[in-house]
């Protein structure tokens, strides 16, 4: 009898194994009417996430983003009001960055405040730090960046934004930058003028906005954003950098590309939307160390907006032509993206919202994911089911996304019923393990250490030559319950982790499948909560 039962299993094995099912999608939190997301994964346990929503939400989780724990930031010096930033620091304490409204002595939005946590999100600094205070002047949209080098810069935080003069008036913005080399204790005072271009006071096409810094791999800082017509008669991207920790910066800023239509502009059934730009840059040790990349939204064809991105190989003086990221065809809209580089394997990830699939608002989410420093992508459908937003139900200003050693993560906002919510889902990338230059001789799947498991467990595969290879798993009624792998992979040995939080204990069975169906092998694995 057991005899019969497992050749069942295999059959449901072979029958099933060429279907991919989608990627599993987990709602973060559907109370309050979450939106404006961020979320970052702790490079020192990637089991650890923290994330936030305005206005003033944070969540965590302890096993990778598939159970999360929410509550309401507080600061009773600084306030707290929105344009979530997290981060985390090379030791693994975490990072809130966020709006104002202080209780007294000040103003709405008068400074940029930061509050740290150092038990993984669970609670956070009461009062925080700031910078940036400059009253009568706003301080908005913030991002920040830790100096991973482990140089003599190593932990250094640097964050940029978008100051107004005087907000929604022709007065000027600029961009500032400020620095904390104690582990967000104090910033530096004042606060320094990257741009040489300032922008008006509109929050709008003509002010500067999208600061995100980004940190090189000898401890250089890059930033860009986007700036009023000022070349061609075109909205554009500018481009700054330091190499000596902030003290000093470019005399005169680069100009990076075009950007045809503005940053801000209208999508149907959003209530706001904008193409600002995001910084990275490759501090991996692949091939691609040192390329930074900017990512953004564009008016590429008339009528509707494309994810962009540009590429520099030479610290930023010169800049490729603008590739569109999203490969249809059908011009129909993509829009609200945002950019991580996995620091392990120096593979690119954006995320943003799209709706190639329909003649509507419906709008389904995806990831375009790059193995070639930038030059080439393929992008995927993440959402399991469409939503359809409403024009009056504020959506706030980006979505986001984390990534490091083949655990990705990205977070958004669907609506639902008139009720909104945040979610993010479970995408899980083979990492190469060994040297490059040693090819596996034959395909094999190795048995998952350790085993038995809980709740996470390891599983190493070698192959030969270039080839797809598929990886699921199973239960032990042969049922498909998760894709870890499918995707077309170079020879080499490469490991993958499987979380089975969600699942119960119990007998599980991994397979292998190439896609030329020259391998198939079937392994058992044994999870004991």
């Amino acid at each position: 009898m057991k005899k019969i039962f497992f050749s069942l299993c295999l059959l449901a094995l072979t029958t099933t194994i060429l279907y991919s099912q989608p990627f599993q999608n987990v709602m973060i939190s559907n109370v309050g009417g979450p939106e404006e997301v961020s979320i970052a994964i702790n490079p020192k346990n990637t089991n650890q996430l923290v994330a936030g929503a305005n206005i003033d939400f944070y969540y965590y989780s302890t096993n990778s983003g598939f159970n999360w724990t929410s509550g309401t930031l507080i600061d009773n010096q600084n306030g707290v009001w929105g344009d979530p930033t997290l981060i985390w620091d090379t030791v693994g304490n975490a990072y809130y960055f966020h709006l104002s409204n202080p209780t007294s002595g000040g103003q709405w939005i008068d400074r940029i405040v930061c509050q740290k946590s150092t038990n993984a999100g669970m609670s956070w600094s009461n009062p925080g730090s700031y910078m940036g205070l400059n009253l009568p002047k706003d301080q908005d949209k913030q991002w920040a960046a830790v100096d991973f080098t482990h140089g003599p810069r190593g932990n250094w935080i640097y964050a940029t934004w978008t100051q107004f003069n005087s907000y929604n008036t022709s007065d000027s913005s600029n961009i500032l930058f400020s620095k904390s080399t104690n582990g967000g204790l104090n910033w530096l005072t004042p606060p320094l003028q990257l741009n040489q271009i300032g922008g008006d006071g509109y929050d709008g096409d003509n002010t500067v906005e999208g600061a995100v810094p980004a940190v090189g791999p000898n401890g250089e800082i890059y930033v860009a954003w986007s700036g009023p017509k000022v070349r061609n008669s075109q909205y554009g991207i500018f481009f700054d950098k330091s190499t000596d920790g902030g003290v000093t910066w470019l005399a005169n800023d680069i100009y990076v590309c075009n950007q045809r239509g503005g940053w801000d502009y209208a999508i149907a059934g959003i209530y706001r939307a904008n193409g600002l730009p995001i910084t990275c840059c490759d501090v991996s040790n692949g091939p691609y160390r040192g390329n930074i990349y900017i990512n953004y939204t564009d008016s590429v064809t008339t009528g509707d907006h494309d994810v962009m991105i540009v590429k520099s190989t030479n610290g930023g003086l010169n800049w490729t032509t603008p590739l569109k990221v999203n490969y249809d065809f059908t011009g129909k809209e993509q829009f609200f993206t945002w950019m991580t580089i996995d620091q392990v394997t120096g593979y690119l990830y954006v995320v943003f919202y799209d709706r190639r699939n329909y003649n509507d608002t419906r709008t389904d989410v995806f990831v375009a994911r790059s193995t070639d420093g930038g030059t080439t992508f393929a992008d995927f459908r993440i959402s399991e089911t469409p939503f359809t937003p409403s024009a009056s139900i504020f959506f706030g200003d980006y979505i986001n996304i984390t990534a490091h050693n083949g655990v990705v993560r990205p977070i958004w906002m669907r609506l639902v019923s008139g009720t909104l919510s945040i979610w993010t889902a479970i995408l899980e990338y083979p990492v190469s393990v060994a040297n490059p230059n040693n090819i596996p001789s034959a395909y094999n799947l190795m048995q998952n250490y350790p085993n038995p498991f809980n709740p996470s467990t390891t599983i190493r595969f070698e192959i030969p030559k270039s080839n797809n290879v598929l990886i699921k798993i199973y239960d032990a009624a042969g049922r498909e319950i998760q894709t870890l792998v499918n995707e077309q992979m170079n020879a080499g040995t490469y490991e993958i982790n499987w979380n089975a939080s969600n699942y119960a204990s119990g007998i599980y069975y991994y397979s292998m499948t190439t896609g030329d169906n020259s391998f198939r092998e079937t392994k058992k694995m044994i999870l004991i909560k």
